[in-house]
Formats: C-alpha cells, sequence, structure tokens
C-alpha cells in the first residue's frame, strides 16, 4: 500500500501511537509463533504430521483430481472477469452520465449489488428463481452472481478513476468538437481505467475467492474437489490445508501482479507529474469508501 493510501485511510499516528504499533506488532508475532508452535507440537503428538498422511496427496490420482478442480476454479473466475469486468465499465460509465434514467438504473444496479453477500445471490439462483422457471445450470448458478456481485464494485472503482480526473479534459474535448461518447471512450476512460489498474487486478483475488461458493451448487471447482477427497481419504485436515496453499499461491500471485502494475504505472512517462499525483491521491480517496466486503 502506498503512503498516500496509508494517509487516506488512516490517520497519520503521533509518537505515542508509533510506540503503540511497535509493542503490539510485537505482541501479535509473539502470539502468531506461540500458536504455531503450540500447533505443531499438538499435530505431532496426534500424529496428524506424519508422512503416511500426506502421502496420498502426492500420488497422480491425487493430483489429477486437485487439477481437475483448479481447472473448474480457474474457468469460473476467467468466465466472470471477462464479463464483470466489461459490465463493470459500462455501469460506471452510466452512472456518470448525464441520462437520468439510466444513471438512476445503474445507481440501483451498483448500490444493490455491493450491498447482497454473493453466497445471498447463489442461493436465490439455486433454489428461489428454479421455481419462477428460472433454472440454470450449475455452473451459470456460481458465475452469474459472482458476475453480478463483482460488476457493481467493479463499476464503482471505475467510476472513482473517472472522478479523479480534471473536468478540465472533459471540457477541452468539447472544445475541440468531441461528442459525449467519444470524449468518454477517448479521453476519460483510459486515463480513468489507467488510474485503477492495480486495484481492478486485486478485485480478482475477490473473484478467484468468490469461486469456492461452487461447493453450495455442487460445481467440481478446487473447494469441492477438496472435499470429495477429504471424505474419500478420511485426511481432512491435510486436504484442506493442501487446498489452503494452492489459494495462497493464485492470490499471491495476483496481488504481485497488482504492485507491479502500480510501480510500472508510476514509472511511466509523465507519471511524476503534479496532476497524476493529485489524481492518484483522489482516486484512492475514492477507493477507501468504495471497496466494502461482500
Amino acid at each position: 500500500m502506498s503512503e498516500r493510501a496509508v494517509r487516506v485511510l488512516f490517520d497519520e499516528p503521533g509518537p505515542r501511537g508509533r510506540r503503540r504499533i511497535r509493542v503490539l506488532t510485537v505482541l501479535i508475532i509473539m502470539t502468531i509463533v506461540a500458536a504455531l508452535v503450540w500447533a505443531w507440537t499438538t499435530l505431532s503428538a496426534t500424529g496428524e504430521l506424519a508422512w503416511p498422511k500426506w502421502k496420498p496427496f502426492v500420488q497422480q490420482w491425487a493430483v489429477w483430481f486437485m487439477l481437475a478442480g483448479l481447472k473448474g476454479t480457474l474457468i469460473v473466475a476467467l468466465v466472470a472477469s471477462v464479463v464483470a469486468f466489461p459490465l463493470g465499465a459500462l455501469l460506471a460509465v452510466g452512472r456518470s452520465g448525464r441520462n437520468a434514467v439510466v444513471r438512476w438504473v445503474c445507481t440501483a444496479y451498483i448500490e444493490i449489488f455491493r450491498s447482497v453477500p454473493t453466497l445471498l445471490l447463489v442461493y436465490t439462483f439455486l433454489f428461489a428463481l428454479p421455481g419462477i422457471g428460472i433454472n440454470l445450470g450449475i455452473f451459470g448458478k456460481l458465475v452469474v452472481p459472482i458476475t453480478m456481485i463483482n460488476a457493481a464494485v467493479i463499476a464503482e472503482l471505475v467510476r472513482a478513476g473517472i472522478n479523479a480526473l480534471d473536468s478540465g479534459q472533459r471540457e477541452a474535448a468539447y472544445a475541440v468538437g468531441m461528442t459525449g461518447a467519444q470524449t468518454m471512450r477517448l479521453v476519460i476512460m483510459p486515463q480513468a481505467i489507467r488510474l485503477v489498474i492495480p486495484a481492478l487486478v486485486t478485485q480478482l483475488v475477490a473473484i478467484v475467492k468468490d469461486s469456492t461458493l461452487g461447493y453450495v451448487v455442487s460445481y467440481p471447482e478446487l473447494m469441492k474437489q477438496a472435499n470429495l477427497l477429504a471424505n474419500n481419504t478420511k485426511l481432512l485436515l491435510q486436504a484442506f490445508v493442501v487446498v489452503s496453499a494452492i489459494y495462497v499461491v493464485i492470490n499471491f500471485c495476483l496481488t504481485r501482479l497488482a504492485m507491479w502494475l502500480e510501480i510500472r504505472l508510476r514509472r511511466s512517462p509523465g507519471g511524476g507529474r503534479r496532476s497524476q499525483l493529485r489524481a492518484e491521491e483522489e482516486v484512492e480517496h475514492d477507493l477507501a469508501a468504495v471497496v466494502t466486503p461482500h
């Protein structure tokens, strides 16, 4: 997180506050270390760390079984992302536009689906909608709710980028004869998306994590496969440790991608100009108010 984001999200601590933070940091680290030592000791004593209980997960059949789940997770994340990102951009444009009806519809969609938990929407597609004749396949019952929720969040991320831009750029585009649509497509959106690319990449982490709801609709994604593997081998702890490690690797890679993009954008030509810095400060302020848990 950048220094500007820290200033946006948190008050700058004074000398006493910094001392408290250092003390709390040390206490938290000691607590975590103590918990890890306790867990290691307990698991060793009960035989959960013995190699025979981990050996099945390196055998070919188990590896292919988990890879099938990983494939399902990546497909869900890919399809949801391909639909949610353009849809979110369109919603952001609609909410920022001048047409009152379109703006009201986009605002209502964003505010509703930003507030609805993804699991609740999955249950709606699973139990409620089939009763009125809307019965999607298991893939649709998972992907459509994830897409709808994330499109609303992405819309607010993009809108934060639009609002961060200087109004003079829009006025200059009108002055040279551009229409409103041309101004948005050629001037506003490229710069707005450039500002929020790291946040958009980070949103992929949320989409990947939402894919774990596949177990609700019995879609064979990574979490569902891990659950089946645990039931078949009776090695519940080991199965979920393995799948947790896979999710950590995926999300770590996505987070590193977001950090790399942020650094690259800052080092790009013109990235040090005052207008760019001011725009980044404004967009980080907007993002702090936009991103809320599902």
